[in-house]
């Protein structure tokens, strides 16, 4: 069994054929999914679809792109809703900041404040966090370290920096497609420093598909490709590597 913990199946992309997705990833042995909260216009969409399939969860939050429309009374709405397992993914993202440098220090404390609010929301409701660092790592240890919560949660796309390694105590690690990655040297480098009891298996679907099938709209059943990497690595069988990854998931998510 496996369970893919980050999976944006509320995208538009699966709109027409979400059956078939579905259908194709329990055939590789996919048995449960989380949608992440990213972008709130489609929250309504994942609620709709946890509750039409008995295998879908999802979490509630804002990625730190949309951080300008977040709502903390909206995320309220649904936050209790029987499904909800989890608020996020929230955190910094640091890729594409405006080029002025006022502009820059301004969208910063604004992720920031979003971010910490997300994580005290976590705080209140007793749930995990679905973390996302990208270009961050310094002040999302910092925010993390200081904020978080006895939950924890994951490490979204864990993007192999060892300072975020500290973590560990209360963090899971999301891997994903970048680890078949043949530029992904860092990942598959730090991959075995990360503790067995600490690992997530994850798509991100419908991005970051994982070789061969890179370029291509990823989806759920290609977690397959990522337990056998991961299995490789860990000098594993791979169906110890599932069964480690959907406990760690059984423990952080209680579902």
């Amino acid at each position: 069994m496996i369970i893919d913990t980050h999976c944006h199946l509320d995208d538009i992309r699966y709109e027409n054929d979400l059956d078939e997705v579905l259908d194709r990833a329990k055939k590789e042995g996919v048995e449960r999914f989380i949608i992440p909260g990213a972008d709130p216009k489609s929250l309504k969409r994942a609620v709709k679809l946890s509750e039409k399939y008995s295998e879908i969860y999802f979490a509630v939050g804002v990625h730190p792109y949309d951080a300008t429309n977040y709502d903390r009374e909206y995320l309220v709405e649904f936050i209790s809703h029987k499904k909800c397992v989890a608020v996020g993914e929230c955190g910094l993202d640091y890729y594409r900041l405006p080029k002025e440098p006022n502009e820059i220090e301004a969208e910063k404390k604004l992720q920031k404040e979003v971010f910490i609010d997300q994580i005290e929301l976590a705080n209140e409701y007793d749930l995990p966090l679905i973390v996302h660092i990208r270009d961050s790592s310094v002040d999302c240890l910092k925010i993390l370290q200081e904020y978080s919560g006895e939950k924890g949660g994951v490490l979204h796309c864990y993007n192999a920096d060892e300072s975020l390694l500290k973590l560990s105590d209360r963090f899971y690690y999301g891997i994903g497609g970048v680890l078949t990655f043949k530029n992904a040297r860092k990942l598959i480098n730090v991959y075995p420093k990360i503790p067995l009891d600490r690992l997530l298996i994850e798509t991100d679907a419908p991005y970051l598909t994982p070789h061969p099938y890179r370029g291509k709209r990823n989806e759920p059943s290609y977690t397959k490709l990522i337990a056998l990497k991961m299995a490789e690595l860990s000098k594993l069988q791979e169906a110890i590597i599932e069964e480690i990854t959907t406990q760690n998931a059984i423990t952080l998510f209680k579902f």
